[in-house]
Order: structure tokens, then C-alpha cells, then sequence
């Protein structure tokens, strides 16, 4: 096989295997985001940004892995090591991505759970305003010190 069918092969399996995740990425995200934005138009459109910028920047790395020279034995043997690589960067690229949608959905969580605190501790008549520092009285040593 020539280096130019090597680079063909490698980048439509690599491009496949990508689109895939990505849509596994889109679908299955989808769900956390809806929780963070209440408004579905916000967030296809969130879910779609992010679906792109992990295509891109998938793809580019994946493209530059492709022009690698490795030498590892066959020719089948090196695409069969890049197709290796592309998969674990596959797998990082899904793992930030999912770590960047459970981080915005905690905390998300955290805000709203902070505000029904506030609005159940005002209903019972407690201030959640910080309370101001009291002056304190100079202490004055007993005589005869």
C-alpha cells in the first residue's frame, strides 16, 4: 500500500470513527445541557457549538497524527499503532468534553439550590444578608498593671 492510500485510509477511518463519537457526544449531552438552560432553543444551539468544536479539533489532531513517519514494523502494523492513538485521542477528547458538561451542570445545580435556601430562609423571616461587624470595646487593663 503507497503512503498516499496509507493517509486515505487512515484519515476515512479516523473521520468515521470521529463523526460517530461526536454524535454519541451530541445526543448523550444533550439531556445535561437542557438541565443548565431552560430554554431549548439555547440549548441545541450550546449542544451544537460544542459538537463542532470538539469535530474540529478532533479532526485536526487526527490529521496531523495521520502524517506521523512511524516505524514501528509493516505498513499495516504502523496504521494499525496511528489508528491505536487516534482512538485514545478520541477518548480523552469524549472524556473532557463529557467532564466540561457535568462541571456546568453542577454548578448550575449549586446556584439553584443556593437561591431556594435563600428565598426558604426569608420565607421563615431569616435575613441571608451578611451581618455587619459589631464594635467591640477597647479592653482597658486593671489598675495597678
Amino acid at each position: 500500500m503507497s503512503e498516499t492510500a496509507e493517509y486515505i485510509v487512515l484519515l476515512v477511518i479516523s473521520v468515521v470513527i470521529t463523526v460517530a463519537v461526536g454524535r454519541v457526544l451530541a445526543t448523550s449531552g444533550e439531556p445535561f445541557l437542557q438541565e443548565v438552560f431552560d430554554n431549548d432553543k439555547v440549548t441545541h444551539s450550546v449542544n451544537n457549538l460544542l459538537s463542532v468544536l470538539f469535530h474540529l479539533i478532533s479532526i485536526g489532531v487526527l490529521t496531523l497524527i495521520s502524517a506521523w513517519d512511524l516505524n514501528v514494523g509493516s505498513q499495516l502494523q504502523n496504521m494499525i499503532v496511528k489508528i491505536g492513538i487516534v482512538l485514545l485521542v478520541l477518548g480523552i477528547a469524549y472524556g473532557i468534553s463529557m467532564l466540561v458538561l457535568i462541571r456546568i451542570r453542577e454548578r448550575r445545580r449549586a446556584s439553584q439550590i443556593a437561591e431556594e435556601v435563600q428565598m426558604r430562609l426569608s420565607d421563615r423571616g431569616v435575613s441571608t444578608l451578611p451581618v455587619p461587624p459589631q464594635p467591640t470595646q477597647p479592653v482597658v487593663p486593671p489598675h495597678g498593671l
